[in-house]
């Protein structure tokens, strides 16, 4: 059982978590303005989630070294403070009427992102106690995670209205002002909080590193090939995931039968979808193996995409007392499978790591970049052939992922010494 003590230091995380998906997928829903108030191609439409996603490229493995110098009070305390600036950056975009400032905001709050993800899970563990009970404590984090994505899209929508003629960065503000103070309330509440620090450098290792005196090790996570394979498997599934509703956003909300309204309800129900799937995985995770579960949810991704390809536009279905493209229920349901890949990727990956596995989490977290170039180019194809014909290189990406849980995911490297 939590300390009493942690109870708001918990909460705080969960409201993080909550943040994360929400300002990621806010740069996602973006794009149906930008391509309206400063004349963005697809391609371009799609800057603000690439500016968001390449930071973590950048920060990756520099946001895992100052986890462990600096613990995760600090930590947390400046991703915060820096998602308050980069979400106020591309607030300010609007007035300015410039997309540049825009894409500098999302690049700004890439970079907390990237310093959140590496501190909640980590820091929801400790505040549990380990065990189950810390991994219970993810599990609700993750779902804060879900909210915060299916809520993002569906607000942008509603907040732009039935037609993305006039949409304006204007129409995003209360959605802005909204995370603006979500994070300052959260920057006081960390800053006034005790929180554990079990991970931080003792002064001895602080120490030994400034001496010189930290012995170099021959191997490291890059000489496991199952891990080189995942972390490209990591670097698709995140374009994937971010991919599939972006474009459909873009897409859907400009054909005027559709509209952003109902668009942005649809997208938030993707992320709604993997809501659901989070929590069966966890159901059945005891029971399934990462490798069937991934190889199942690719199959059927891939079967939903082509689906939604070759699905005319015209096809509606009344649902909800609405008329719905059958295709665009087709990008919906992928919420499902791609729900659960992430898990089932990094437990290929890492099995068999050892000492290597806290490294090797930098390396993912730094090619979570896949989540803004695989869209980027994504719309870049759709400029060229169309958005539906755009799918088939999620379509080959998917296929990799399939690749990977049949074949790339076997440790040939159990010679090299872990412990």
């Amino acid at each position: 059982m939590q300390k009493k003590g942690n109870v708001l230091a918990i909460a705080v995380m969960f409201a993080l978590f909550f943040m994360i998906a929400f300002v990621t997928n806010f740069a996602g829903s973006m794009g149906v303005i930008v391509t309206n108030q400063f004349g963005a191609t697809k391609a371009l439409s799609q800057l603000g989630t690439l500016a968001n996603f390449i930071a973590y490229a950048c920060m990756g493995i520099p946001a895992g070294i100052i986890l462990k110098r600096k613990g995760y009070k600090f930590t947390a305390l400046l991703a915060v403070i820096i998602g308050l600036a980069g979400v106020a950056v591309q607030w300010i975009s609007g007035p300015a009427e410039s997309f540049l400032v825009y894409v500098v905001g999302a690049f700004i709050a890439g970079f907390s992102m990237c310093l959140l993800n590496i501190v909640v899970n980590p820091m929801l563990n400790t505040l549990g106690g380990g065990g189950n009970s810390g991994n219970r404590l993810i599990q609700l984090g993750g779902s804060c995670n879900s909210i915060g994505g299916t809520i993002a899209p569906i607000l942008l929508g509603y907040l732009v209205g039935g037609s993305v003629e006039n949409a304006t960065v204007k129409d995003a503000a209360p959605a802005m002002i909204i995370a603006m103070a979500i994070f300052a309330l959260a920057a006081v509440i960390i800053a006034l909080t005790k929180i554990p620090e079990p991970h931080m450098e003792t002064p001895e290792e602080k120490a030994a590193r400034k001496e010189g005196k930290v012995a170099k090790d021959p191997h490291g996570p890059l000489s496991f090939r199952h891990f080189v394979l995942g972390a490209v498997a990591i670097f698709f599934y995140v374009g994937i995931e971010v991919g599939i509703p972006n474009t459909a956003n873009v897409y859907f909300s400009d054909l005027s039968w559709v509209g952003p309204a109902l668009t942005g309800t649809m997208i938030g129900a993707y992320w709604f979808c993997m809501m659901l799937g989070r929590l069966a995985g966890g159901a059945i995770g005891g029971k399934v193996s990462s490798k069937a579960m991934l190889a199942a949810t690719s199959i059927a991704a891939i079967v939903f995409i082509i689906a939604f390809i070759f699905t005319p536009d015209s096809a509606n279905i009344a649902m909800f007392g609405k008329e719905l493209p059958v295709a665009l229920i087709f990008i919906v349901l992928c919420g499902l499978c791609t729900s659960v890949m992430w898990g089932a990727i990094f437990n290929l990956a890492a099995e068999g790591l050892g000492k290597y596995t806290a490294p090797a989490s930098g390396i993912f977290m730094a090619l979570v970049c896949g989540g803004g170039i695989i869209p980027f180019l994504q719309n870049l194809l759709a400029d060229k052939v169309g958005s539906v014909q755009s799918y088939w290189l999620l379509v080959a990406c998917l296929a990799y992922l399939l690749f990977y849980a049949l074949v790339g995911s076997k440790n040939v490297n159990k010679d090299i010494k872990v412990d």
